[in-house]
């Protein structure tokens, strides 16, 4: 110990020790921000799966209380009417490995409130992309049951045509993407809900909708790279600031 506290120290010691606390400082907090984010992503599962094991609101009980629309992964059991004019195929959405299309049907209620349903997924044609598949739309009552869910998620584009062209050249059901709020002024009102449908395969739809993950995995790799870059930066300086320097006062004292 005091052949290390006698070695003699050069004026840039003081600087690499700076430098060293910051460092780990710096990335022992950015470690402990990603292990913060993870505890987020549970604690918000954990609300998901509350509100998912909550009961089952049927379409009276939402028209009663239409703030009850906008809680996330209810659980809810509807009875109204398709609108079969409006649906529409959102394209590269991908189930179990292939290719293949959302289908989007609005579902009036009652004469005033409506959803969006997102009723399940059809392959996509292996050489025509633009032929739709064949489904069943029932023009009666039906009984849907599902989670109030998000709109789906929008896919990078090269190019968005505007609502207007779309309409005023007839173009194809399909798209890459979908503006809820433009979507609803092309149909003619606005949507109480989107509506992830769950019921078992029918009407030429799957669902097989994959599960809520907590995504806290790459919080948690995230964090102990960090951690791990904090234990290398003090590992180094130990070695090159201290042993170093220790083992060539010794060899340099024989």
């Amino acid at each position: 110990m005091r052949i290390i506290i006698s070695v003699p120290r050069s004026r840039a010691f003081a600087w690499v020790t700076l430098a060293m606390l910051v460092g780990v400082a710096l990335t022992v907090r950015l470690g402990f921000w990603q292990l913060s984010r993870a505890a987020e992503k549970e604690t918000r599962h954990a609300a998901i799966t509350t509100q998912m094991a909550a009961p089952v609101r049927n379409t009276a009980a939402l028209l009663a209380q239409p703030a009850r629309f906008e809680q996330l992964h209810q659980r809810v059991a509807l009875q109204g009417e398709w609108l079969p004019e409006y649906t529409v195929y959102l394209d590269n959405r991908p189930m179990n490995g292939r290719a293949g299309f959302w289908v989007l049907t609005p579902l009036q209620l009652n004469a005033s409130t409506r959803v969006l349903v997102q009723r399940g997924w059809v392959p996509r044609h292996q050489l025509d992309r633009t032929l739709l598949p064949a489904i069943q739309t029932p023009s009666r009552v039906v009984h849907v049951n599902g989670r109030l869910a998000l709109p789906p998620s929008h896919l990078m584009a090269l190019g968005q045509a505007t609502d207007e062209t779309i309409l005023a050249s007839g173009a194809s059901k399909i798209r890459q993407n979908l503006d809820l709020d433009a979507y609803a002024a092309e149909t003619g009102g606005v949507f109480a809900a989107v509506v992830l449908q769950t019921d078992a395969p029918s009407e030429g739809l799957l669902r097989d909708w994959p599960e809520i993950q907590t995504g806290v995995e790459k919080n948690l790799a995230y964090a102990f790279q960090w951690f791990a870059l904090a234990a290398l930066q003090l590992m180094l300086y130990i070695w090159f600031q201290f042993i170093q320097p220790y083992r060539h006062a010794r060899r340099s004292s024989f």
